[in-house]
């Protein structure tokens, strides 16, 4: 209890500014100088300097180069399945400039996807799928649609 009474009237004391010299101290003995904060010489800290800023641009266009290459991804991805087109990915596109492309990883799953497409739309592709299929499910299913199209026409013909 007493521990915590004397925290709390010394820290009210010292917003008060009566007993918090300590702090000022501790203000003035740190040198004004960020080269000799670090431990550094002027011309060595100005170096550290340029380096900073040199890693940080090539992060930064390391970013913006992927960032293209994704919204040129998004960009295939919305013509192959005909979606709106989006204003934000093709300015991503633009600010990376023109070398952007797809990588190459992306760029054979994408010639996958098309030649898989293609063989599914040709003639053969379909016969293919068509040999897969059994047969006597085809025969089922087209005697249960012959026999519901049979039921159906007999509740609306007063004929039959």
């Amino acid at each position: 209890m007493a521990f915590l009474m004397k925290s709390m009237l010394s820290n009210q004391v010292k917003n008060l500014g009566l007993g918090g010299g300590g702090e000022e101290n501790k203000e003035e003995s740190t040198p004004s100088d960020p080269a000799a904060a670090a431990g550094m010489t002027r011309e060595e800290y100005e170096e550290y300097q340029k380096q900073v800023v040199e890693e940080k641009m090539e992060r930064d266009a390391a970013f913006a180069q992927k960032k293209a290459e994704r919204a040129c991804l998004r960009v295939h991805l919305r013509e192959k399945y005909r979606l709106p087109k989006s204003e934000l990915d093709e300015n991503q596109i633009q600010m990376a400039g023109d070398d952007v492309g797809l990588p190459e990883d992306l760029q054979k799953m994408v010639a996958e996807d098309q030649v898989e497409e293609e063989d599914k739309d040709s003639i053969l592709g379909q016969l293919q799928s068509i040999q897969n299929m059994d047969m006597d499910t085809i025969k089922e299913k087209a005697q249960a649609t012959f026999t519901e199209m049979k039921q159906a026409a007999e509740q609306k013909c007063c004929v039959m």
